[in-house]
This record gives structure tokens, sequence and C-alpha cells, in this order.
């Protein structure tokens, strides 16, 4: 086999060689991370320096630094739910609203262009992850039943 075979056969197997021509899917899926994880930088930051609460629970509602302002008579239950992705889970708590349209339609954009994928997902527009909260999911659920007895949740 000579050199370009060799090299051909490199290029099929997954390494990568610097200065050489790659595939157009490759630079692509570069194309579109560079932004990605550039503006997943752009939020992380605003939030490290961001005065804001995470999550504030009072007697009219719930107010998610990311997720806006409920009062409780939108909120019709609240549950902790696990998103499993290869070899980790992700756990959010999930606000189950009496009308989520209603809420789509004043919910932040970031909220309003990843619904469509949480609905595939099975979960609903208000979610929570848990790892972005300051103490354990079962106290956030303790105070919102605190602040409202009877509220509903499901597992």
């Amino acid at each position: 086999m000579g050199h370009t075979g060799r090299l051909s056969a490199l290029r099929r197997s997954g390494h990568c060689f610097p200065g050489r021509p790659q595939h157009p899917e490759d630079d692509c899926g570069g194309g579109l991370a560079v932004p990605f994880f550039g503006f997943c930088s752009v939020i992380i930051i605003q939030r490290l320096l961001s005065d804001r609460p995470e999550l504030v629970l009072d007697d009219a509602g719930v107010d998610h630094v990311r997720l806006g302002r409920f009062g409780w008579d939108e909120i019709a239950a609240v549950r902790i739910r696990e998103q499993r992705v290869r070899n980790t889970s992700q756990w959010f708590i999930e606000l189950v609203l009496h009308d989520p349209d209603a809420y789509l339609a004043r919910a932040p954009k970031l909220v309003r262009s990843t619904a469509s994928m949480n609905a595939r997902l099975g979960f609903g527009p208000a979610n929570m992850a848990t790892n972005t909260l300051p103490v354990p999911p079962e106290a956030v659920l303790d105070a919102m039943r605190r602040h409202r007895p009877g509220l509903e949740v499901q597992h």
C-alpha cells in the first residue's frame, strides 16, 4: 500500500492530521461546536456574575432565573424527573403547568426554542436542572409544599 493508500485508511479509521484536507462533515461539526460552546460559556459567565438567586419561592409563586415567574395557580403539580444520556443522568424539577401554551407565549426566548425538544423527550416547558440549585431537590419540593400546601408532587 502506497503513502496515499495508508493515509486514506487512517482517515477512515478516525485519525486526524493537521494541515491535511478533512471530510466536509468534519468541518461542519467543528463549525457548529464553536458557536454552541461559546454561547454556553457566555451563559455560564453571566450566571456566575449575577447577584440574582437561582430560585425564589414565596407565597405568590416561583421565580426561577432562567424560566421566569410562575404563580402557584399556574402550577398543577411538580415532579422530579431524570434524563439519561449514555452513562450519565441529569435530574430536573419539572413544573407541570395547567396551561403550558400560555406560559410559552411569555417565556424567555431560550425556553421557547427548547420547548419542542423537551416535548419530544416527554418533558413540559418548565424544567429546572437540579445541579444548578444550591440545595437538594427534595428540599425545594418541601419548601414548595410549605408555600403551597396541597401541591401535588408526582414521582
